[in-house]
């Protein structure tokens, strides 16, 4: 027997919620994901293919277009690894270490989540445009770096870097570093420890980091606009290009270029919910 609660209801009878209020908390769940999610989705696909196939694949094919595709995909590949490095390496040395200074370091990686990616692009003017702190130097050396490719690197290294150091640290602080001590006990090296015992205890969250990473790079665009200068064919990114065609009524093709970023988008998280899966399966730790 069930212990009586005031009322007369049973325990299990008082932790049940009416069917009426799950429908309705169900109900409402499923009208936010429709609008907020399917309908633009929708949107976006549909406003891509409203005049054909040719013309979805003639906007693809534009050779701006392809530009843009081309230096997004080369700024992913470049700001991605580095933020492998730099991710693993800060989170290394926040998990396993107390040093002076440490406070410090955490507070810098969550600085990109509490700025705004405009003000992180004008930081980058300031310090290497024409009139900047460095930019003098750097036009007597015909160095360019805002409004070239090195700027638009910068830009999203800087929105993006949190990413994977912040999936690692709290994975790290919470497995501790008694299997590494073993391990260098035990007479392995620091590369032999890390590669065979930290990497493998880690690779679920590195992966989620960098799914993260890639996923931001690709679509960043407050940063990469101000650092850009929108030069068509040279500094535009998928982003900033469905902007220009936004802009100028080219809808189709800016429609079709944001499709781009919406598949993007969707592998991003089906990939994320497969490892999910993967991590949750029996025999994975």
């Amino acid at each position: 027997m069930e212990p009586p609660l005031p009322g007369g209801l049973s325990a299990r009878r008082a932790g049940r919620d009416p069917f009426w209020m799950r429908l309705l908390l169900t109900g409402i769940a499923l009208l936010f994901l429709a609008f907020f999610l399917l309908l633009p989705l929708v949107a976006v696909f549909s406003e891509a293919l409203r005049k054909g196939l040719a013309v979805y694949w003639a906007s693809i094919r534009d050779p701006e277009a392809l530009s843009a595709v081309r230096l997004t995909l080369l700024t992913a590949a470049i700001v991605v690894p580095a933020n492998l490095v730099f991710g693993v390496a800060a989170a290394w040395a926040l998990a396993k270490f107390r040093f002076w200074g440490r406070s410090l370091l955490a507070t810098l990686i969550d600085l990109p989540f509490a700025v705004s990616p405009v003000i992180s692009g004008l930081i980058y003017v300031l310090v290497f445009g024409g009139r900047g702190w460095f930019g003098p130097w750097l036009l007597r050396h015909d160095v360019h770096i805002i409004f070239a490719v090195p700027g638009i690197i910068l830009a999203t290294a800087f929105v993006t870097f949190p990413f994977v150091a912040r999936e690692l640290i709290p994975l790290m602080e919470s497995q501790g570093s008694d299997e590494e001590l073993a391990a260098l006990t035990l007479g392995a090296s620091g590369w032999q420890t890390f590669w065979r015992i930290t990497v493998p205890n880690i690779r679920w969250g590195l992966l989620y980091g960098l799914i993260l990473c890639n996923a931001r790079a690709m679509g960043e665009f407050g940063a990469v606009s101000v650092v850009s200068g929108h030069i068509r064919g040279e500094t535009n990114t998928v982003p900033l290009q469905v902007e220009i065609l936004y802009n100028e009524y080219n809808f189709s093709g800016a429609f079709a270029l944001a499709s781009l970023l919406t598949l993007l988008a969707l592998a991003t998280l089906v990939l994320k919910s497969a490892l999910e899966r993967g991590r949750a399966a029996p025999g994975h730790p």
